[in-house]
């Protein structure tokens, strides 16, 4: 500890909280793991039930469900940029050692991996994009945040 004051470093020392205190914010979390996996599947993050989705990637204003209000996300370019370093992370090495083992004709390599590229990029972006809302709502991010919070931060 003598170490941290003479380099000038201070340690932030945070006081305790009470069982209440953590017992709120556990009963508050929300599962990240839970939260994505249900927007994979183009749900809701929260009820799991509604439609994310009223299109192929336009996100739905409210769940017809839960009522929760979608409009809020923010996925921007993380969909894309997710989908892309997925099907290149996996694709691509698959063609690049096809081309190297069996040598097939490049009339053939672009017939094959041209289709499947771009069948794997329509399929996971919308996945993606889903789960990315998903990640949102759980971490409160934009227009996820709780009412009771929002209240505090327009004071």
């Amino acid at each position: 500890m003598g170490a941290l004051y003479f380099m000038g470093l201070e340690p932030h020392i945070r006081p305790m909280t009470t069982k209440t205190e953590t017992f709120g914010e556990i009963a508050d979390s929300r599962s990240w793991a839970q939260a994505m996996g249900r927007g994979m599947r183009k749900k809701c993050p929260q009820c799991g039930k509604g439609a994310v989705f009223s299109g192929y990637t336009k996100t739905q204003p409210k769940c017809g469900v839960c009522n929760l209000d979608l409009s809020g996300h923010q996925a921007d370019d993380a969909p894309p940029y997710l989908t892309i370093i997925i099907v290149g992370h996996i694709l691509i090495p698959v063609a690049l050692a096809v081309k190297q083992v069996f040598e097939p004709a490049l009339w053939l390599q672009f017939a094959i991996w041209l289709p499947l590229i771009i069948i794997a990029t329509l399929w996971l972006l919308p996945i993606s994009k889903g789960a990315m809302v998903g990640l949102q709502w759980a971490n409160r991010m934009h227009g996820f945040a709780d009412s009771s919070t929002q209240d505090k931060t327009d004071a």
